[in-house]
């Protein structure tokens, strides 16, 4: 436990940002699941979905909860994926 009164109020400002650093990491993989689970089923907001989710990674991204290159790798994994979904459901 520190003992400089600094060190504690950083401590405190820490905990705070990484509760939120967690929460929207989480909202992204939740997003991200949901969208790729709408492809799956081929709905119809499918689109809507993965703009949501490439908004919250965006968002991320800006606010140096992830880094850029992260961000950008997730949304090319996402796009690859729905990509691949639809391609197939389609064929079917």
């Amino acid at each position: 436990m520190a003992n400089i009164k600094s060190q504690i109020k950083r401590n405190r400002q820490n905990e705070r940002r990484r509760l939120r650093n967690k929460a929207a990491k989480s909202e992204i993989k939740t997003r991200i699941k949901k969208a790729v689970a709408a492809a799956e089923q081929g709905a119809d907001d499918v689109e809507e979905l993965v703009r949501l989710a490439q908004k919250r990674i965006d968002m991320a991204a800006a606010k140096g909860i992830l880094h850029k290159n992260t961000a950008a790798r997730k949304k090319a994994r996402l796009h690859r994926r729905i990509r691949q979904l639809t391609a197939s459901s389609s064929s079917r």
